[in-house]
């Protein structure tokens, strides 16, 4: 495979921004200009990283390289902080991740790249955070992906979340808080994109919906029960999805390397 990675201007970010791509290989049977004038369009991943991750996490600790040759997919792999690829309107400039995926950078690479706009070649997943923003850009676009893999994470109810647990002074709950004041308060923001929970319960058995798997490693303590939960609910509205469990495996790059196998898989169904 080539490994490309550009670095531009974002307008959505308000900063210069770095995303890895991985690219098909020109098959040796074919002349360098029979292969790169071909005008061929590829299917492609876009694939999320988790909380303190970057571009790089996939490429450096999975062996997304290999199985994206195997495949012949080109993979998109951005930054997004911690923002939990949510638009944070009030951080610095401000810091628009949400919307710089669907905006900014899909208009770039199907435009720079040889990568196909259509529906039915483009897939998304992610990992711990990147699979909580993987179903949101499922459901809240899914005239974008045909499948979707969410990976080491679950959809929660937060019509159920209280005040005294946005209080809590931990990680999660700070970024919560910080989600909930982005959108205006806990009302409002049950109401917003973020709400996948209440989004699913909307569209399930409509039709709109790309196809979903979700994986996790039994031995996931932060997302096992959680997923749990919400895989009961989602036979209780009929939702279709596919699961996959890993005896054994935690929130860790070895189950996130397997589990990604298992999505390529997936996407080819």
């Amino acid at each position: 495979m080539a490994i490309a990675t550009l670095n531009f201007e974002s307008e959505y970010l308000k900063s210069n921004h770095e995303i890895t791509v991985i690219l098909p290989n020109r098959p040796r049977h074919l002349s360098p200009r029979t292969y790169f004038e071909s005008g061929q369009k590829y299917k492609v991943l876009w694939l999320l990283h988790g909380t303190y991750g970057d571009h790089t996490d996939w490429l450096r600790r999975t062996n997304i390289e290999l199985y994206a040759c195997e495949k012949d997919l080109i993979v998109v792999m951005p930054s997004a902080l911690n923002s939990n690829y949510s638009n944070w309107n009030e951080s610095m400039m401000g810091f628009g991740m949400y919307d710089y995926l669907t905006e900014e950078l899909m208009p770039l690479v199907y435009n720079w790249l040889p990568a196909s706009s259509r529906r039915e070649d483009n897939f998304i997943a992610g990992l711990s955070m990147g699979g909580r923003g993987t179903i949101k850009y499922a459901v809240n676009h899914p005239e974008r992906f045909a499948a979707a893999a969410v990976l080491s994470a679950a959809p929660v109810d937060y019509s159920a979340v209280t005040e005294e647990e946005l209080a809590q002074d931990d990680m999660f709950s700070r970024r919560l808080k910080g989600m909930v004041d982005n959108a205006g308060g806990l009302e409002a923001f049950v109401a917003s994109n973020e709400n996948v929970w209440r989004i699913l319960d909307e569209q399930a058995g409509s039709g709109r919906l790309p196809r979903l798997m979700f994986a996790c490693g039994t031995a996931d303590k932060l997302i096992y029960d959680n997923l749990q939960t919400f895989r009961r609910h989602a036979e209780e509205i009929g939702l279709a999805a596919e699961y996959w469990l890993a005896e054994g495996y935690g929130h860790e790059w070895r189950f996130w390397d397997l589990a990604i196998q298992r999505a390529l898989d997936f996407f080819r169904a």
